[in-house]
């Protein structure tokens, strides 16, 4: 039992996912933890502190008074007692107060009396979700420090698709062990981690890019961060927003551009990863105004782009660690092994597109990791659970 002999404090806000609070509590007393919940006033509405009561074996908190004869829920209490502090479901309401120190319930007092970690897992609607003001909401606790699991995308109550549900117990319960039994691996290292496509321009307008939506460079990112790690994330075009404090973004638009960012910063890491769809050809010229509709065909000549790998492969040291991506679509073991061999990588991380659910724009990567020494195969799974196999293999190399 992995969670033998730890204090959970569990608050449950108004939102119809109270009910996976049921199952959270099975699993985490599973796994040996004592939960202790807390509820909003909102939250009973959806689930009975009779419920909640009878799976923890503990009462159910939710004043801040017990009755009229002068007990009281001490927030303080719980805020030392706890080894975590999740909050699942957490509406809109609840991470907007959290966010700004709204004190007006039991849950979020036991909030700022936290001295453990604190993990929010948000449910809503989708619009109210992407809405701005809970996506910088998000941010600030973010900025706290606080773990925010991602809603995934499904039907919603609302009968609506898209994403705002919160996340299954299962991977919470995950989530929550990867905090408590996180050994801090990486403290005191830098990792530098590139991301994320290059934007090759061809004219103001115009451009040669490629599919990469950068989720798996950020997951690994976030992963090392984590683990105590300080990262430089040197990232292409892309939405996403580094959420970790300790991750250091450095924004690219060109091959060119990343090639000069990597050396830059490759000497002061300890390890290197190697994740963005950098480019292997750029325009030989570009355009300084939009290029017109003329009849007849259109030739542009383009050139090779440096190889960050493989210059990245001459400057490794030997207490530095450089890991690499290869995304095939035919002989992907052989064109890995020979990209690992050439660019003078430790390991490398295989994709192939052939693999359903694996590779650009998805949310899933199927990968294979590979030394000159062994094969690791994983199954498909997401890109954040992916990138723990991927750094659990970079904390083996640096050991």
């Amino acid at each position: 039992m992995e969670l033998s002999g730890k204090h959970i404090v569990l608050g449950i806000t108004g939102s119809i996912a109270a009910y996976k609070a049921c199952l959270l509590i099975r699993l985490l007393i599973k796994e040996g933890a004592e939960v202790q919940v807390v509820i909003t006033p909102a939250g009973k509405e959806f689930i009975t502190p009779i419920t909640l009561s009878a799976l923890t074996r503990k009462p159910v908190i939710s004043e801040f008074f017990s009755g009229r004869d002068g007990t009281w829920n001490s927030h303080v209490d719980l805020g030392l007692w706890a080894d975590l502090m999740i909050v699942a479901p957490a509406t809109a309401s609840t991470i907007g107060k959290m966010a700004h120190g709204i004190a007006d319930n039991m849950l979020i007092t036991t909030y700022l009396s936290m001295k453990a970690p604190v993990v929010v897992a948000p449910a809503m609607d989708l619009d109210m979700y992407a809405h701005p003001s809970t996506q910088q909401n998000l941010a600030t606790l973010r900025s706290y420090g606080n773990h925010i699991i991602e809603p995934t995308s499904g039907e919603l109550a609302s009968a609506l698709i898209g994403k705002g549900r919160m996340e299954e117990p299962e991977q919470i319960v995950s989530h929550i062990k990867a905090i408590l039994n996180s050994p801090q691996a990486l403290s005191g290292k830098t990792i530098l981690i590139t991301a994320g496509p290059t934007y090759e321009r061809i004219d103001p307008v115009r451009f040669i890019g490629n599919y990469s939506s950068g989720k798996m460079g950020y997951a690994l990112a976030e992963e090392c961060a984590e683990r105590g790690a300080r990262v430089i994330l040197i990232s292409g075009p892309t939405h996403l927003t580094p959420r970790h404090p300790n991750i250091q973004r450095i924004d690219v638009e060109s091959a060119a551009e990343m090639y000069s960012a990597s050396v830059a910063h490759f000497q002061e890491a300890q390890a290197g990863i190697l994740c963005a769809a950098v480019a292997d050809f750029t325009p030989q010229t570009q355009s300084d105004v939009k290029i017109k509709r003329e009849k007849g065909e259109q030739t542009i000549a383009l050139k090779p782009t440096r190889d960050i790998a493989a210059t990245l492969g001459e400057m490794k040291q030997k207490d530095q660690v450089l890991a690499g991506f290869a995304l095939e679509t035919n002989d992907e073991t052989f064109n890995a092994r020979e990209k690992l061999r050439k660019k003078n990588l430790d390991f490398i991380v295989l994709n192939s597109l052939r693999d359903e659910g694996a590779g650009f724009m998805h949310d899933t990567n199927k990968i294979t990791i590979l030394t000159k020494e062994d094969t690791m195969e994983f199954p498909l799974k997401p890109k954040t659970e992916a990138a723990k196999d991927i750094i659990n293999k970079l904390c083996q190399c640096l050991a």
